[in-house]
């Protein structure tokens, strides 16, 4: 399937209008629609699959390491819009990282170690994520 029809698959299981390129211009996608996996990028595959999952307009998303393989500024553009989708349309966005720098960003913190919470942290004045130093 292409870029654009693997974010419309969601329209099998929502009732979400869904348009396909402008969830995919969303991740900074745009002009690649009809392009199929073996021509994208590592990092344009991620977020290929980052648009299906916002496609649907979740409740809650669970990402785990959605910047990983891409870089600081794509990296950014993909935090923002989970971070606006968790304060305009509330959506609970649970992000799984190694990268500290996002702490910042974050409305509540849990950090984990072998396998057990460590800490609860609520950080009353949450960085945009532009703000954040990669």
């Amino acid at each position: 399937m292409t870029a654009k029809e693997n974010v419309e698959l969601m329209k099998d299981i929502t009732d979400v209008d869904i348009d396909g390129d402008k969830i995919l211009e969303s991740v900074g996608l745009s002009g690649h629609g009809n392009q199929f996996p073996a021509q994208l990028s590592g990092g344009e595959q991620q977020r290929v699959s980052i648009a299906r999952a916002l496609a649907k307009e979740p409740a809650m998303l669970l990402c785990d390491e959605p910047t990983g393989a891409l870089d600081s500024n794509t990296g950014v553009l993909i935090l923002s819009l989970l971070q606006r989708m968790c304060h305009d349309k509330e959506t609970t966005v649970v992000i799984v990282t190694h990268n500290s720098n996002l702490a910042d960003a974050a409305d509540k913190l849990i950090r984990i170690k072998n396998g057990k919470i460590e800490e609860i942290t609520v950080n009353e004045n949450p960085k945009d994520v532009n703000e954040i130093e990669w």
